[in-house]
């Protein structure tokens, strides 16, 4: 039976785990290996892991760092960040990764989208599209950890890459990120229209009954998270945590009407 995934994303940043907010100010929370040992107990739907250094600093992915990672994860690992080729792509598979997300590469060389879709299977070929409201009223796609524009609609761009091959839409909210005060569900509606993919959001999960308000609109969707999942309280104490088997249960009893 298929159910909302509930994802714990994670961010790195010179192999160190990070939480910004707005794509801006960092904070290192210390040894990524930890969070996702912790993870593995908490029995996670999903990991996500993000390396926002890679592209920006012109460096490919950090293959030891994405095998150490593999090898402790026991959920579905995501990976994204510095990913240009197949080869590359490829080899992240083979350390046990399941799905390979892609960012400003889908905007310079949408044919990998396709090539990997080909080498894989589009199942595994996730595209991330970081956005954020322009000034006077829509979304524009940003890449390099929210500084550069592409300059393009989001929603006819998520169309694109699924006719390009693309199995799985990511829509990251920049305004939101860090601010725990809700997903944009505008912003879902809008992507949701535009694709019927797997659809993952992020950004703005302050509470499990934001993910409840998603769950109740969307249905089956990706429900991703970070700092809900790495902060505790209002003074956002360090606290790797995720809901046990019994919250999940009464949050999609509550919201997804499971039995």
């Amino acid at each position: 039976m298929l159910r909302p995934r509930i994802i714990a994303s994670l961010l790195i940043k010179d192999n160190g785990l990070v939480k910004t907010t707005k794509f801006k100010e960092p904070r290192y929370l210390g040894d990524p290996m930890n969070a996702v040992r912790i993870f593995n107990e908490k029995e996670v739907d999903e990991l996500a892991v993000f390396d926002i250094s890679a592209t920006v600093n012109g460096k490919g992915p950090n293959l030891k760092l994405i095998e150490n990672l593999a090898e402790e994860c026991r959920m579905p690992l995501c990976y994204g960040g510095g990913i240009t080729k197949v080869e590359e792509a490829q080899k992240i598979f083979s350390l046990g990764v399941e799905k390979i997300a892609l960012s400003s590469v889908a905007f310079t060389n949408p044919k990998l989208i396709t090539d990997l879709a080909d080498k894989v299977g589009a199942q595994s070929v996730v595209i991330v599209l970081d956005v954020k409201k322009k000034l006077f009223g829509g979304y524009d796609v940003y890449t390099h950890n929210g500084k550069k524009s592409i300059g393009k609609n989001p929603f006819e761009l998520i169309t694109h890459f699924q006719e390009l091959g693309a199995g799985e839409i990511v829509i990251n909210n920049i305004d939101e990120d860090g601010m725990m005060k809700g997903y944009d569900l505008s912003l879902v509606e809008k992507a949701r229209k535009a694709t019927t993919l797997p659809l993952t959001v992020l950004g703005g999960v302050g509470n499990l009954d934001d993910i409840g308000k998603l769950v109740e609109q969307f249905g089956i969707i990706g429900a991703a998270a970070g700092s809900l999942f790495v902060y505790k309280g209002k003074l956002k104490g360090v606290l790797i945590n995720y809901p046990n088997f019994d919250e999940k249960k009464q949050l999609l009893q509550k919201y997804y009407n499971l039995s």
